[in-house]
């Protein structure tokens, strides 16, 4: 089925992201933009304002301008903000990437992207100059104390140099390349301009109207597009402080949301789950939350209400990708609109469908197909991947597998490459892991099809388990709720769920 636009897109203004981000900075003044969770350090948003013109005006005095890349390679701390739309003052793109790359991982993405200049910390140094060696990048930044002779973010802050003249095209010109597989395949480039990332800010918005009294926590991580958008864009550019840490740790998590009076807590399937079960949360004051949303990785109806019945908070999902910048549907917060496990409606200036993936016929259940402001000009380099993932008429295909109800409601039950095929039948993993992880002995849980002479694949369980069961009680429990065709058959307990930094499971791991 397609579905229309659920309301207009929001009007985009015709400016570049660093314009929009930080519009308001100067009447919010001194009150706090940005805070190092750990730290207590604070940045203001006016002189977040003054930071990223300083700069700006740094990085064009060493040659870097529209069309040049620059790359991120740091944890989240308060300077990643300032770096972002320094670079994107300048004229030019930030590729930001995984922190805990390896020298081979950064290598490749720096050479892919045509990055200039590195933007790391002091740990992170030794990977990324061998990384920029094998890239060819000759300019290295460190962010905080440096022990050798690299200059740091400071340094080029303190040259006063005057920011450039504003250069770029919003809806041409790149503001950001994050890397995603998309739907097959190894990283690639993800260009998303001005406009996609400005119109996406605006839609998310819609739902969750953050002003200045909001507090975010900044505990997923910048370098992906959910954290960047979602955390970092939308809470900087409404005013809201946005608290970082640079690694999730729960004990840690729960203090800062205290003693910031957290508001808005943007989290991923694996933080979902130690709110519901940990016994932490028993002791902490969660109190100020006024909303928790999930992204990144399907979160099951179970699993959603234990964390709204636990924490006393609307629990809400929402859905994208990166190359959608990222967000495409996102649940009501209101709590007698939210239907657990759904990712509610389409966003402001978002069209959907939903196709049969083998007749391309139109249906309440298929591949979830998008088309709006915020979906990516496009792969980097690579225009045969652009083309598999965009169509003709300007529909991205997802890869994912959605239905919608009666009342118009989406939930994604799975990836059409991650389906197991048991005797002819689809079977969906994510269906079976949402109902895994209600068992109360099941601490964490992945399921992946593994071959079968007779059956094609058989369903297989990867379980953490937190208290002494039986396979045969597992196994007994899922088949009570599933369809013969889709019981679980082969369990294998492990020590950790393998997952990527956005919350994914790393299938690919375990098979």
């Amino acid at each position: 089925m397609t579905v229309p636009e659920t309301a207009p897109a929001p009007e985009i203004p015709d400016v570049d992201l660093a314009t929009f981000t930080l519009a308001r900075a100067a009447e919010f003044g001194d009150e706090p933009a940005l805070i190092d969770g750990p730290t207590g350090r604070t940045i203001g948003f006016a002189d977040f304002g003054r930071m990223v013109e300083a700069l700006a005006g740094a990085l064009a005095a060493r040659g870097i301008g529209r069309g040049d890349v620059v790359a991120i390679f740091m944890p989240n701390l308060p300077e990643y903000a300032v770096i972002f739309h320094g670079v994107v003052r300048a004229n030019a793109t930030n590729t930001t990437a995984n922190p805990l790359y390896t020298e081979s991982e950064l290598g490749h993405q720096l050479s892919d992207s045509g990055a200039k200049m590195v933007f790391t910390i002091q740990p992170f140094l030794e990977t990324a100059r061998k990384a920029a060696e094998h890239a060819g990048v000759t300019e290295i930044v460190i962010v905080g104390e440096a022990e050798g002779d690299e200059p740091t973010l400071a340094d080029l802050i303190g040259e006063g140099s005057a920011a450039p003249a504003i250069e770029v095209d919003p809806a041409t010109d790149l503001a950001v390349l994050p890397y995603s597989s998309g739907t097959t395949g190894l990283p690639k480039g993800v260009m998303l301009t001005h406009r996609n990332l400005i119109a996406n800010v605006l839609q998310t918005d819609t739902v969750f109207d953050i002003g200045p009294d909001d507090v975010l926590i900044g505990v997923l991580p910048f370098f992906h597009i959910y954290g960047q958008t979602v955390i970092m864009n939308l809470g900087l550019r409404n005013g809201a402080t946005v608290v970082t840490m640079p690694r999730f740790d729960l004990d840690q998590f729960l203090s800062l949301v205290q003693e910031h009076g957290v508001t808005l807590a943007n989290v991923v399937p694996p933080i979902a789950l130690a709110l519901a079960k940990h016994p932490a949360i028993d002791g902490a004051d969660l109190s100020s939350l006024r909303v928790i949303m999930s992204g990144a990785a399907p979160l099951g109806a179970e699993l959603s209400e234990a964390v709204a019945n636990r924490l006393g908070v609307p629990t809400v999902q929402g859905y994208g990708m990166t190359e959608t910048s990222p967000v495409t549907h996102v649940s009501p917060i209101e709590p007698e609109r939210i239907k657990p496990g759904t990712i509610g409606f389409p966003v402001p200036g978002t069209e959907t469908r939903v196709v049969d993936p083998e007749t391309r016929e139109e249906g309440t259940r298929g591949e979830l197909l998008i088309r709006g402001p915020q979906v990516m000009a496009g792969y980097l380099n690579n225009e045969e991947a652009t083309r598999h993932t965009i169509d003709e008429d300007g529909w991205l295909h997802t890869g994912d597998v959605a239905e919608v109800d009666e009342d118009g409601y989406f939930a994604i039950v799975d990836r059409l490459k991650e389906l197991i095929k048991y005797k002819g039948f689809q079977v969906p993993p994510a269906e079976l892991e949402a109902i895994l992880i209600t068992h109360p002995a099941v601490a964490d849980c992945a399921v992946i099809g593994v071959p079968d002479e007779e059956a094609g694949e058989l369903p297989k369980a990867f379980v953490v388990t937190s208290d002494e069961v039986s396979d045969e009680e597992i196994l007994g429990f899922v088949a009570e709720q599933v369809s013969p065709q889709k019981k679980i058959r082969l369990i294998e307990r492990i020590e950790e769920i393998p997952k990527s930094a956005s919350g994914k499971i790393l299938r690919r791991q375990l098979k």
